[in-house]
């Protein structure tokens, strides 16, 4: 019987854990200086985002619809300090995209700046500081991919003015929503029972609350038209 060192199976899982790491594809692609910055970066800040910024997790479910759809421009309404931006720009960093993102406060703003330079991403994020109120309002579009992380109260607002400026096929995303039943109620009647409410109504959106974020990402995809033959 041929034996099995333990040296060798910690190898493979080794492989396999790596394998499951955001930038790595199932061929074990040969790591970008991007990547291995934005790594750097980000196992740096682990555990240390705040000022209302989003957890890893839903920073990973950002970053994979991104991947996955191959979107190439997007919008973010609500930078903080810059957690969620950094995943969704690493995203279009392999995509060959671009990310605009609006804050509001001046020192998030600031700091956000210096965290896409540390994090090797500032050629893929145009950061600009103003209020998202006018903002969402002036900002041409098209855009595939939208991610809401602002005034909770706005966000019915914000989806009236950007859901027509996504293109078909894509999506538009908002953090901690939740589905508040028919009947207003609960800590989603903040601003967030109301969009929710409002995507579901609109016929050519497909929404749900994504089902591995604990804190409420809202998924919203684009339908595209049919052409009658």
């Amino acid at each position: 019987m041929k034996k099995y060192s333990w040296k060798g199976t910690a190898g493979i899982l080794a492989i396999l854990f790596i394998l499951t790491i955001p930038g790595h594809s199932h061929s074990v692609e040969k790591e970008t200086t991007v990547d291995i910055k934005v790594k750097k970066f980000l196992g740096k800040m682990k555990n240390q985002w705040h000022d209302l910024n989003v957890p890893e997790e839903d920073g990973k479910i950002l970053y994979e619809i991104v991947i996955r759809n191959q979107y190439k421009k997007a919008l973010e309404v609500g930078t903080s300090t810059g957690h969620s931006a950094i995943w969704i720009a690493w995203a279009l960093s392999k995509t060959g995209g671009r990310l605009i993102t609006i804050e509001m406060d001046e020192g998030r703003y600031r700091q956000a700046l210096a965290n896409f330079k540390e994090a090797g991403l500032e050629e893929f994020i145009d950061c600009r500081l103003g209020d998202a109120h006018l903002l969402v309002m002036e900002i041409p579009g098209p855009f595939d991919f939208v991610f809401i992380d602002a005034d909770k109260e706005w966000y019915p607002n914000y989806a009236k003015a950007l859901v027509p400026k996504v293109t078909p096929g894509g999506c538009l995303t908002a953090h901690n929503v939740g589905d508040p039943g028919p009947a207003p109620r609960g800590r989603y009647e903040n601003g967030t029972g109301d969009y929710y409410r409002y995507m579901k109504s609109l016929p050519d959106l497909e929404t749900q609350i994504h089902p591995k974020s604990r804190y409420g990402v809202a998924v919203s995809y684009k339908m595209k038209k049919k052409h009658l033959d």
